[in-house]
């Protein structure tokens, strides 16, 4: 029993150190066009996305019964299994955190999850009837709606204001980007801490100290809030870089309509109980945004890695769990190697990361090293600037020294 005790509360805090990279990996969600326009300072941004994600986490539990009592089948479950589970959830958003890319935190826990029940139980013990109608085809479905919703608000907010003043409007804009993004915070706070709730309500059924089909209880409703606050408020400033400046470059209205999009698609999810990946949604939305402007086009190199990592997330948190929860199965020295191997690695990637520090005092610096891409240039070429861009003045040209030889050599001196 206290073998068993121990596992759990592993388990547990394990949980919450998920939910801590969640938080960190995902405040791009919320905060990084909002930052990328300069409505709000990075510190103040990820300040009030962090409070939103804590109040969020009290708004439903519907995503997280999702996970609980729909994914897979709790009978077939041991704690061990959810240990892995969250090895490879961790282990794969700490990669992609380091390489800047937004990618999903909720199908990075769900395929660990995935991987390590088939690993242990079979793959009868996966529901999935429940993962292709509550989680694949919200994945594809989400940015599309997003995408197509924010283009659309962001040409008609353009089109109407055409004849409002140029600074009131840009203020206004502003305003209501803070007001979206705060939205945008509370929908993922509803979304992505309930992920952790279920999984922590998924151990304690498991480990026989809650009844099957429980809610999540109080203290881990609480918990999974603090951490995910927690984690937003360290700030994930490199793949904030990438979403409000690599992506698309974005004006106040259309980091406005982006933002509004994304939060009305991943709050309508979140009261279905489809465990929606909100880095989906707002990606879709950031370019369906940056599509939507006269002018606007978007970098179709890092919106391909980006999409990559969204088809490798599922598959390659599973493998990594499937592995862990092989390796747990030799017994409490298997355990404790994952362990290790997971402070390790974790240890590894931070290190790895201290070469280029990213962070709120130049979050919004860009590189402009990469090329602009086939498809990004010959959209630019054919649209025209947006209304009141000024020209851009033409390069004079000097005569160079050979230019200069030969127009001496055949001028006829005077």
């Amino acid at each position: 029993m206290e073998s068993f005790s121990l596992i759990l509360a592993i388990v547990v805090v394990t949980a919450l150190a998920f939910d801590f990279t969640n938080g960190f990996h995902d405040t791009a969600n919320a905060m990084a066009t909002t930052i990328s326009t300069g409505a709000m300072k990075p510190k103040v941004a990820v300040a009030m996305s962090a409070v939103l994600n804590l109040v969020g986490a009290f708004l439903s539990v519907e995503v997280a019964n999702t996970i609980s009592k729909g994914l897979v089948d709790e009978a077939g479950i041991r704690p061990e299994v959810i240990f892995a589970a969250l090895v490879g959830a961790i282990l794969w958003n700490l990669l992609t955190w380091l390489v800047g890319l937004p990618s999903s935190s909720s199908h990075a826990l769900m395929g660990g999850l995935i991987g390590a029940t088939i690993a242990s139980a079979g793959v009868g013990a996966v529901h999935g009837d429940v993962l292709v109608t509550k989680v694949l085809i919200p994945a594809i479905a989400a940015p599309l709606v997003a995408g197509i919703a924010a283009m659309l608000a962001t040409r008609l907010t353009y089109s109407l204001g055409k004849k409002a003043d140029g600074e009131a409007s840009r203020k206004g804009y502003r305003a209501g980007q803070i007001a979206s993004a705060g939205l945008v915070s509370l929908a993922h706070g509803t979304n992505d801490a309930q992920k952790t709730m279920g999984i922590i309500t998924l151990a304690l059924v498991a480990g026989g100290t809650l009844a099957p089909d429980s809610d999540p209880p109080m203290w881990v409703i609480l918990s999974a809030g603090i951490a995910i606050a927690l984690g937003t408020y360290l700030g994930g400033w490199r793949i904030i870089r990438t979403m409000g400046k690599g992506l698309t470059d974005l004006q106040p209205q259309q980091g406005f309509a982006a933002q509004t999009s994304a939060a009305t698609v991943i709050l309508a999810s979140s009261h279905l109980g489809f465990s929606l990946s909100t880095t989906h949604s707002v990606s879709g939305a950031v370019m369906g945004a940056g599509l939507g402007r006269k002018g606007g086009v978007v970098r179709w190199s890092t919106a391909t890695r980006m999409f990559v990592a969204w088809g490798l997330t599922l598959p390659a948190a599973a493998l990594v769990g499937a592995l862990a929860e092989y390796v747990t199965g030799f017994g409490a020295w298997g355990t404790a190697l994952v362990a290790v191997f997971l402070v390790a690695s974790s240890a590894a990637i931070w290190k790895l990361s201290r070469r280029e520090i990213v962070d709120h005092t130049n979050v919004n610096d860009t590189d402009d090293a990469e090329p602009a891409g086939v498809v990004t240039t010959a959209m630019a070429a054919v649209t025209p600037p947006p209304a009141g861009t000024p020209a851009e003045e033409p390069v004079p040209s000097f005569p160079t020294q050979a230019t200069a030889e030969r127009t001496h050599s055949t001028t006829t001196p005077v």
